[in-house]
Formats: structure tokens, sequence, C-alpha cells
């Protein structure tokens, strides 16, 4: 047996890229195919960079065997050479090559030569993982059927589970033949299931199930146990449990794998829950929900799990995958209570090796735990969806927390959703910010854009003051340094401007008074005040001869009075203030606001009458609640520079009316297509404006976006 290393002084930085390759009927889906790491040798070093101790990354079975070793080899030595431990994986998640899977009886030996041979060939690696949580992918794919092969049953989960911690032992002795010192850090997600008095004996059920990859391994699962007597009446011969006790391979390190939905509540009043959360157990009907949504004091989360299992194993434990998809803000949140947790439980005795900062490069299409090829994005502490990989506020979080050196952030002064009131799922509670969080300052209190921000930056968390004119005059030096001045703003987010396109044309004055001298007043204001800085600018400071998406480095040749008037905004803002972010948006339209196009020609439909619209002018038409998000999320980033943040689709006026008509299911709507001419608009318009991006492409597209803003759309009588 391996001799475990004594702990560092100090708690440890791990990372790892989230890394599943997982079989879906003949397909695979291949994460680190998804993120382009597997074509990115460079990527390496940029992980390095954060001043990780280890690294949790693959060598999987499947890749290798239809790839080939060149890859994995290449990047090992890459990693041996910049000095960051690897703890290799051999399946996250996966079932093996074609000619294999979980509940093939020969898995656990196939295994035990790929891993044999992988340490032959990486004989200097002492840390593996070689199954990544065999609990968590035995429900997943042999008792809910999402992942091959596909099962749903008790006895099918049970044969999967077995044969992941099986293959464990057996790849553990090999490895060990070749490297006696080598350990076993061994992962699974062990939240806990909370329930109603009615469904207790099913929470109590779960919460012993979770421990059997660590009991088996362990050899501790014996007759007595609740779970041995459970697994034995599905089906399981008492030789195979036994096994386990005989040999016995209790992990170096238990990895803890915890998420916000592990904690799950059970429920039997089906109605107070949305129907696909509806299931049960053959005895009682009951909904699967999200704990923290429901119970009144919310979950302990890390805390609580490090504890359990120390204090049921005795054996070093880690946090080894942190990850939130969420906002930007709430992932900070996470990774700041998985530390606070980890540090706190190190003070109190517990053997906690380090924290995990988990999916490196984002994650696809998890939402649907990838049974949905939609290349849904969460970005993880650098963000791909730009090509490259680009450092987020985590990644600086994380930085700080591998070097050992203090990271502050404002968005640290409100605590995570779970902890909030908003986590509920029905009714309004008011929100109770710190006394002396730190808020933004949103200029345009009248406006959509401005709305919008307080309603997000309320239902995230982050503290605000929503100002009118009245309160502070954007074009006014003095009014902007005074309200600086007294509220002390982290970051000041301008929605405040002229917005009417054609009036402009004869209100030239009054345009550029709001549109650039009041950004200009506001860059200089916050250079001064060392305050961030968000505003917003337009596609129409194109001129829309390019016929293709415009990216952000594109030349500028506006065509009327309100894109000139934004375009010098953009130059005069950077000038004074190059930290400032400059968002180009374009054609809004959202749930809150009852003047966009999209609702004005629902309402058109609705009276029976045909909506006029151009069909020669091309635009990318934004959904409100993404611009926000994503603009709250660069600033958070600490972004600079011009972006171009619009739901990527490329639509004329009236497409998008169709679109509308048919994302609301509107029948006999009638569209009068039109040439732009035809309308005798005062201002002079690009005949096509769509943007694209070269930096991010993290916006939704236009037809999930449609989707959504049907959903959610009430339109006043």
């Amino acid at each position: 047996m391996s001799q475990t290393p004594a702990p560092r002084a100090g708690l440890e930085l791990w990372a790892g890229p989230e890394c599943t390759v997982a079989r879906l009927g003949d397909s695979y889906v291949d994460q680190l195919e998804l993120t382009g790491h597997d074509r990115r040798l460079d990527d390496l070093a940029l992980f390095a960079d954060l001043g990780i101790a280890a690294i949790r990354y693959p060598v999987l079975w499947e890749s290798v065997t239809r790839d080939g070793w060149r890859r994995p080899l290449e990047r090992f030595a890459a990693l041996r050479e910049a000095g960051v431990r690897p703890i290799a994986g051999l399946i996250h998640h996966g079932s093996g090559p074609r000619h294999t899977q979980l509940l093939d009886p020969r898995f656990p030996e196939q295994l035990a030569e790929f891993a044999r041979e992988t340490a032959e060939r990486l004989p200097w690696v002492d840390d593996w993982t070689p199954v990544n949580e065999p609990l968590t992918t035995a429900r997943f794919s042999a008792l809910y059927g999402h992942w091959y092969p596909h099962a749903s049953d008790d006895l099918a989960f049970a044969r999967a589970l077995l044969a992941q911690c099986r293959a464990v032992v057996l790849a553990m002795q090999e490895i060990r033949r070749v490297n006696p010192s080598a350990r076993l850090v061994q992962t699974d997600d062990l939240g806990r299931t909370h329930s109603t008095p009615r469904l207790a004996y099913q929470a109590a059920f779960e919460n012993e199930r979770r421990w059997l990859t660590f009991d088996l391994l362990s050899g501790r699962l014996d007759p007595a146990s609740p779970a041995y007597e459970w697994l034995r009446w599905i089906g399981i011969e008492r030789s195979e449990l036994d096994w386990f006790r005989e040999q016995p391979c209790p992990p170096d390190v238990i990895g803890l794998n915890h998420y916000l939905p592990s904690e799950r509540f059970l429920d039997e009043r089906l109605d107070r829950y949305p129907e696909h959360e509806h299931g049960g157990n053959g005895r009682d009907r009951y909904a699967d929900t999200v704990a923290h949504r429901v119970l009144e004091k919310p979950a302990e989360g890390f805390a609580h799990v490090l504890r359990e299992a120390w204090y049921r194993y005795g054996l070093p434990v880690a946090l080894t995958e942190v990850h939130n998809g969420c906002t930007r803000e709430e992932q900070l949140r996470w990774l700041a209570e998985a530390w606070d947790a980890a540090t706190e439980a190190r003070a109190g005795g517990i053997d906690v090796r380090a924290v995990t900062v988990w999916a490196l490069l984002g994650a696809y299409d998890w939402d649907s735990l990838l049974t949905r090829r939609r290349r849904r994005y969460e970005p993880g502490p650098f963000d791909v969806s730009g090509g490259l990989p680009r450092p987020t506020a985590v990644a600086r979080m994380a930085r700080a927390l591998g070097c050992d050196e203090p990271y502050d952030h404002p968005a640290l002064d409100a605590p995570g959703w779970w902890r909030r009131p908003v986590r509920f799922l029905s009714g309004e509670r008011a929100e109770q910010h710190p006394r002396n969080a730190r808020r933004l300052l949103i200029t345009g209190a009248t406006g959509t854009l401005g709305k919008a921000f307080a309603r997000v930056c309320h239902l995230r968390g982050l503290p605000y003051v929503l100002a009118s004119r009245s309160e502070m005059d954007i074009a006014d030096a003095g009014s902007v340094a005074a309200a600086l001045e007294s509220l002390r703003p982290w970051a000041v987010v301008n929605t405040a401007g002229y917005v009417r396109v054609d009036d402009a044309e004869r209100d030239e004055i009054r345009c550029r008074r709001e549109n650039t001298l009041g950004p200009r007043t506001l860059a200089d204001a916050c250079a001064l005040t060392g305050t961030s800085l968000v505003t917003f600018s337009s596609d129409l400071v194109f001129d829309g001869l390019k016929g293709s998406p415009y990216l952000e480095d594109d030349p500028i040749a506006p065509l009327g009075v309100y894109g000139r008037t934004k375009a010098e905004a953009e130059q005069a803002v950077l000038a004074a203030l190059p930290e400032a972010l400059v968002v180009r948006t374009s054609a809004f339209f959202g749930p809150w606001d009852e003047h966009n196009f999209a609702t004005l020609a629902l309402r058109t439909f609705a009276r029976g009458e045909a909506v006029r619209a151009p069909g020669d002018v091309s635009v990318s038409p934004t959904y409100v609640p993404d611009l926000v998000n994503a603009a709250l999320d660069l600033l958070i980033d600490g972004e600079s520079g011009i972006w171009h943040l619009a739901n990527p689709g490329d639509v004329s006026w009236s497409q998008f009316a169709r679109a509308a008509a048919d994302a609301r299911e509107v029948t006999g709507a009638r569209v009068e297509e039109v040439a732009l001419e035809s309308l005798s608009l005062p201002a002079q318009r690009p005949r096509y404006s769509v943007l694209g991006s070269a930096r991010f492409g993290s916006m939704p597209p236009l037809e999930d976006a449609l989707a959504r803003w049907a959903a959610h759309l009430e339109i006043a009588a």
C-alpha cells in the first residue's frame, strides 16, 4: 500500500478541465473537443500560471483508443516541465471504447490492462483516478438511462457501479506493479437528500446509497450494512460484494465533487413543482428538486460534506470539483465558499488537502446532462466562446488562492443565491444586502436598459443605485462628480442616452449632448476616481457595406447623426478611460418592455392587422436579459475596450416579425414586406448591420432567445 504524504502547511489549489467523454447511443460527446483544448497545447501554460499544485488531467481510454498516445504523452511531459503534479484520469463519465461498456463483464479487466499500459508510459505519475465518480456515472448511465448503455433499473445500476469500482481496484493493482508509490485519488458526488417527513425513508436510503463507492473500495461494506442488504435483495451475489472486503483499496485521498444541484429535496406535494421534476419509487409519487430552492435554512454544503467524509473514513479529503454553472459573481461566491469551508475544516483538525477549481475551460450542454446537443456553453475560469481561452474573474481569484495572495471583488460583498431569499421557487422576498456592500451606479432610470439592469442586479445579488437625470446629469461634470463622491460606486453602468434615431436628424445638439458629451463626462470622472465604467454603443456606427457580420475591429462609418454621436462617444470614452468597457449592441427586444419591435408586432397581429416591415435591412436582434447578463459578466471580469453583444442571428425586420409570431404561436399573422425607402424615414440606415464578435461567443442564438422571450412575455391589453 502506498504511503500518503503529509499535507503541506497550507491548503493546495488543484484544477482540472471538464473532460467527460460520454457515449449517447452510437455517438460520443467529448468536452475537450468542444472546448478546443484537444487542439491547444498552450492551454497548459495558462493553467500552470494559476499557481496550482496539481491538475486532474485525462488520459482517457476512449480517446487513446481512437487517437493514440502522442497527445497525452506530450501533454503530461509539458505538465511535468511546468512543475504541476498530474492526477491521471482514465475514465470520466465514460463507458470505454466501442468494444465494451459498463455492463460488460470484461470491463474491469480491460480497464486494468489500459491502466497498466498507461503507468508504463507514465511511470513518474504518482496520483491516479482510474474512474471518476463511479456512483454518479452508474446513476446516469444505468438507473436514469441518460448515457450508454441507457439502462434504467436497480440491478443494472448496481452492476455498473460494481464494475467501475472493481475496475478501480484492478487498475490500481496494475499501476502499483509499475509504481509502488502510486496513490488513489477517488472522486464521487456525496450530495445529501432532504425530504418531507412522509418521504424520510426514501431520503435515508439515498443518503446511505451515496457512500457506496467509498464503502466498497475501503472494504467496509459488510452484511450488516443496509446498502449491502439492498444490493443482495436486487440480485447481486454475496461473492461479488465480499470480493471488495477481500481486496480493499482504500483511497489515499477521498475526492468530494459537490455541486449546488447535489443537494436534493423530495416532496410528495406534486402541485408545487413543475412536471419534469415529478417521479417516484413505486410506493410514493414525489417531486425531486434542488434543496436550496425550498429549504428554509440553506444546506451547509461544503462544510457538511467535508465533516461527513472525514468522520466516516478518517482519510484525507479534498474538494475535487468546484464549479458553478451560473453568472460570474455566483461562480466567485461558490469558489470562495469552498475555499473558506476547506480552510475552516483544516483549522478544526480535518485533513483537507486541496480545493480544485474545475471546468477550467468551461463546459457544453451540462444543463441537459449532455443529452441535448444545443451547444449551450457555461464558462469556467477561462471562457473559450470567443475561440481562445480568455481569463475570467474566476481565473484571477484562483490565481490569488493558488499563490497565497489576497483577493477581493465587490461581487463577494453579498452571498450566493443559494443563501439569499431569491432562491425560493415562489413568492417575492426582499433582499437585504450587507450594510457596507459596494454598489453599482446605473444611469438611465426611465429607459428600457436601465430598468433591465436594475432588475437583473436584484436577481444576481449585486447592490445598485438606479439614478435618474435629476439625481445625476451625465453631461454635467459637477453633477457626475457629486454623485460619485456621494455614492462611491465600484462601477458605473451607463444606459442613459438619446435613442430616437430619426428625431436625431433634426435634434442633433441634444442627441450629441446625451450620446457623446455624457459618456465622455462619465469617463473623465471615472478616470479620476478609479471607478469602472461600462457604456453602450450601437450597430449604427457601421455603413452596412461589408455584407457579413461586423467584428469589433472593423472600420466604422456611420450614416446618420445618431450613429455619429455613438462613434464619437466610443473614441472619447476610450481616450479618457482605456479601461472602460464599450458594448455595441442592436435592436432590443425583451419581456419587460412594451415598446420594442417584437412586442409591437404582436399587438398589431392581435388587432388583425398586417405588420409592415423592411425586407431589405438585416439586423441582429438582441434579447435584453441576455445582453445585461453578458455585460455584467464582462464588467466583473474587468474587461475593457469594444465588445459586440448580440444574439447570433441574421434576419431582416420582416423576418423578425414572422419569427416573433412563430415564437408566440400566433395564427394568421400577416407580414407585409416592404423596401426601406418606402418608409421615408428621416435617418439613413445601413442595409446590413449584423453584429458578430471576435471576442465573445456566449450569447445564445436568436431562436433560443425568442423562445424564452415568448415564454415570459406579458403583453398589456
